[in-house]
């Protein structure tokens, strides 16, 4: 059995007592502001029955100007308190403990109404910011202390002043955001002024028995942001106001690095954060990219942080602790940092869920109950549709049968574990694999399955997925013609000069796995450093390197094309489409876009542009890749149906839209639950 001796370590803060080094860092979900109370607190008290050591939530905002939305959660009424006792009580019933974040957006504050120490406009709003005079600071920390105050009111164990990401308090620390010229601007002493003054306040009002997290940027990875110098500074101040922990923040919104998507290195800044140890008497937290128990061990037992942040992760599976402290880590639903359901949803006004974990987030309306008609049941494809199906099925009792084609489980997940920065569903198939074996599920690979082994089954699922889109274009039989399945599965000879047909997810996915050869940054953090440009803020302001990104030399020259005029990629993920499409280009991949495939022959794609076909081109390649989307494979569905089987067909066998794991595994989880 593994042990984890740092993980599981009680935390004595003298007052009370964390039973382990875990804490569910803050998500916005938009739980808050769905108004159902009940659905917010069966969120948290899931992850209190599953022995997380203290839980923060979303952002909540301490006034109107302050607030990150229009209708944001804020704490400002006596309402409000009697709302946010439901989510305390629950999670006190759990055995758990629970803080509430303060967070003040300033100029990220979505509203014209958004204030900031000086009128700097934030490049991700479009509302400019209204510069505070000195009533209008007064009001702001008046508001967070009195948002604290009720906070503890309402049941609360603590407070997370939000100090880091290029927030509110943040904006004050930095001269890329404050250009005053009083006692709030200036000096670093200064700057650092209010969120002193903030922590003060906040001690005096909430007493001694409460726990103050201070969110302390370690390292802004914007220009002009701070020293580490200064960052100890703020940090030996911090704890003389009354903070009770430091948790890390690591880069502004508005940076241009990647710091918690799939592509960044596990635990890629803890390094940060042991810079800190030693230099501060209170307990210090590490964060970003710390997604197994054997990572956060090891964050732990090197000396990088005294607890560690698990934010994400508690969406993929709410019991991650418990299961580590029994030895099931195998069985722990990993977070592959795909921010498809969770922060995505976030930006674009969606209720946060997850993808590997449809029921983050929709606990009362997802229940998975035992069956009390036990079924037997055929699932036709081995895919995320078809796993989370059987594995659901399972769960609840019923009798599962999987069948595949393929030599092993997982479908196309197979395929994008192949491309460098996608190294995560490698666990993810692992975690299908352990769960599929546990769970007795009966696993028949190598099998074309027929509408006779489906005879006498009570439920046939078919899960068979998708099939290459044919793009029809004169020559694509030719030599110098492959398919994306054979280039990621290592069945197919590419050239030095290659044409990508189609930008689509794919397109971008196989371009990837074309200019990359050797380690990938994903896997070696010096490598990764070195390609965005970070470096150590005790060496560089901010930690950004002075020579900026200094990535490996492209494997290959790539042109990536594709027939829509729009911006490529524009159908990724809100928040990852930009770190992808930067990466390429690192890669010196050529973008063309607004193309027509007229032929292809000898000398490489043959184009032309618009509807009039106009300007015909030769894109000179050794090998053309076709990535020209989708069809689904509904064959053995078809033929089932016409027999008059009933059949439930879900996710590519559905609907050909990309690799839509996120949508297959929400539908096969919902159609397990349902039978």
């Amino acid at each position: 059995m593994a042990t984890y001796p740092n993980l599981l370590k009680p935390l004595d803060l003298g007052f009370t007592t964390l039973k382990n080094r875990v804490l569910m860092g803050s998500m916005h979900t938009g739980l808050e502001e769905t108004g159902d109370w009940n659905r917010v607190a069966e969120f948290y008290a899931e992850r209190a029955r599953g022995d997380v050591a203290l839980m923060v939530t979303g952002g909540i905002g301490p006034n109107l100007e302050g607030s990150v939305l229009p209708g944001a959660a804020m704490m400002v009424s006596e309402q409000d308190i009697e709302n946010h006792r439901v989510v305390t009580d629950r999670v006190h019933e759990a055995g758990g403990k629970i803080a509430m974040q303060i967070l003040h957006a300033g100029r990220y504050s979505y509203g014209p109404k958004c204030v900031a120490p000086s009128p700097v406009k934030s490049p991700i709003s479009p509302f400019p910011p209204n510069e505070l005079d000195e009533d209008g600071i007064e009001k702001q920390i008046a508001d967070i202390v009195e948002a604290a105050r009720k906070a503890k009111l309402a049941g609360y164990d603590g407070v997370e002043i939000m100090g880091s990401e290029g927030y509110f308090l943040n904006q004050f620390l930095v001269t890329h955001t404050n250009k005053r010229t009083d006692r709030w601007g200036g000096s670093y002493e200064n700057r650092m002024r209010l969120p002193l003054e903030v922590v003060r306040r906040t001690r005096e009002a909430t007493g001694t028995d409460f726990i103050i997290i201070y969110r302390l940027s370690m390292i802004d990875l914007v220009p002009d942001g701070s020293t580490f110098d200064e960052v100890v500074q703020l940090a030996q101040e911090i704890e003389k106001a009354g903070a009770t922990i430091i948790n890390t923040g690591i880069g502004w919104h508005e940076a241009r690095i990647p710091t918690i998507a799939t592509s960044v290195p596990r635990a890629a800044f803890a390094w940060v954060t042991k810079k800190l140890m030693g230099k501060v008497g209170i307990p210090v937290i590490t964060s970003n990219r710390i997604n197994t128990p054997e990572v956060a061990e090891e964050v732990l037992s090197t000396g990088c942080a005294d607890m560690v942040s698990l934010a994400r992760p508690m969406l993929a599976d709410a019991y991650f602790v418990a299961k580590a402290a029994r030895g099931e880590t195998s069985h722990i639903a990993p977070c592959i940092a795909c921010n498809q359901a969770c922060l995505d949803h976030t930006f674009g006004g969606k209720l946060t869920s997850c993808l590997v974990n449809p029921r983050a987030c929709h606990e009362t309306e997802l229940p998975i109950e035992p069956a009390t008609d036990i079924k037997t049941l055929a699932v036709v494809g081995s895919g995320p549709a078809g796993l989370s199906t059987a594995i659901t099925a399972a769960e609840r009792g019923h009798k599962v049968t999987l069948f595949d084609q393929s030599d092993e489980i997982g479908g196309q997940l197979n395929m994008a574990k192949q491309i460098p920065g996608k190294e995560e569903f490698w666990g993810l198939v692992d975690w299908y694999r352990a769960m599929v074996t546990d769970l007795g599920i009966e696993v028949k690979l190598n099998t074309t399955a027929t509408p006779d082994m489906l005879a006498g089954f009570d439920e046939v699922v078919i899960a068979t997925g998708v099939l290459p889109r044919d793009p029809e274009i004169p020559g694509q039989d030719g030599p110098n013609v492959v398919n994306y399945i054979d280039v990621l599965r290592g069945k197919a000879k590419v050239g030095h000069k290659v044409a990508v047909i189609g930008a689509g997810g794919i397109g971008f996915d196989v371009s990837e796995f074309l200019a990359h050869e050797g380690t990938s940054p994903t896997v070696d953090l010096p490598l990764w450093m070195k390609e965005w440009g970070v470096t150590d803020p005790a060496e560089h302001r901010s930690g950004l390197a002075p020579e900026g990104p200094q990535p490996e030399e492209p494997a290959r020259e790539i042109t990536l094309l594709q027939r829509k005029k729009t911006k490529h990629g524009k159908g990724l993920g809100k928040t990852t489409g930009w770190i992808h499409r930067a990466a390429l280009k690192m890669k010196d991949v050529n973008f063309v876009g607004g193309v027509n495939y007229e032929k292809i022959d000898a000398s490489g794609l043959h184009v032309s542009f618009g509807e009039a076909r106009e300007n015909p081109t030769v894109i000179e390649a050794d090998t053309i890749v076709l990535c020209a989307g989708q069809v689904s494979e509904r064959s053995l569905a078809e033929a089932l149906e016409s027999q008059g089987t009933k059949v439930h067909v879900i996710g590519g066998a559905d609907v050909a839209a990309e690799l839509d794991a996120k949508r297959a595994i929400n539908q096969g989880t919902r159609l397990a639950a349902a039978l």
